[in-house]
């Protein structure tokens, strides 16, 4: 009971409803704002997170093609990297350089017109009359190729070279070169040399001239005669270059 006096007491509002509600009341639809407005991101976020899940595949998938065709030296490659286009190049200029090598180890064969009968004939006679023509030579150079011997006629020739040269420095340079492509033991187309010949060669080598290699290319020029010069004369390369001359009149 209420003493006189005593002012109403009012009913109490759970909480959450009537107060908070009548405060909302107040408000109207200010109230509604915030929550609307974060309703409203979220859909953005969902749509725009929907729209970007393609773009995403997509650059994985082109990300991973990018890799299939990837060279061994970049990541980035494509069919049109340059370190491809570089690799190539080095390639070829290895394929290039080796092959000038090989073509600058082998000198050309004399010019020279064609032997005639006469001539092939008289390289029967003697070693002499054969080393004395290009023709000669050439045919007999082209038998010492197929017996691996080639580097003998290579050495004669080199220093009879050598035997023409007058300047100094010309000839202190071919000599070098000489020792280096026949004499040296490091050379694939070293020749056969005994010691004694090879002690005079060291000897002279340390002031080069004109007949630096004499002994050596006499002893070469022997080792051809008695070794090599018969067995041209009964191979093929010999026989068939008579045989086609001693044709020729018959066929005129």
């Amino acid at each position: 009971m209420r003493g006189a006096g005593e002012p109403p007491i009012l009913a109490a509002h759970p909480a959450g409803t009537g107060g908070e509600a009548g405060e909302d009341a107040r408000r109207g639809p200010v109230a509604d704002t915030p929550m609307g407005s974060e309703r409203t991101e979220m859909r953005k976020r969902q749509m725009s997170t929907t729209q970007d899940t393609p773009s995403a595949a997509q650059a994985q998938l082109s990300t991973g093609n990018r890799g299939s065709n990837a060279c061994c030296f970049c990541w980035c490659c494509c069919c049109s990297c340059s370190c491809l286009t570089v690799r190539n190049q080095d390639e070829e200029r290895a394929r290039t350089t080796s092959h000038e090598l090989q073509a600058e180890g082998i000198p050309n064969c004399e010019e020279s017109p064609a032997p005639t009968l006469e001539e092939v004939n008289a390289w029967a006679q003697s070693f002499d009359k054969l080393m004395l023509t290009p023709a000669g030579r050439n045919a007999f150079r082209e038998f010492l190729r197929t017996e691996f011997s080639e580097e003998n006629m290579l050495f004669w020739m080199a220093c009879e070279e050598l035997k023409q040269e007058s300047n100094k420095s010309v000839i202190e340079e071919k000599a070098r070169l000489i020792y280096e492509d026949y004499i040296s033991i490091l050379s694939p187309k070293e020749v056969s040399l005994d010691s004694r010949v090879r002690e005079v060669i060291n000897r002279n080598m340390l002031e080069p001239s004109q007949h630096t290699f004499d002994d050596a290319q006499l002893q070469i020029y022997t080792l051809m005669h008695r070794d090599s010069y018969p067995r041209f004369m009964n191979s093929a390369i010999y026989k068939d270059l008579l045989r086609s001359l001693s044709e020729k009149p018959a066929e005129a």
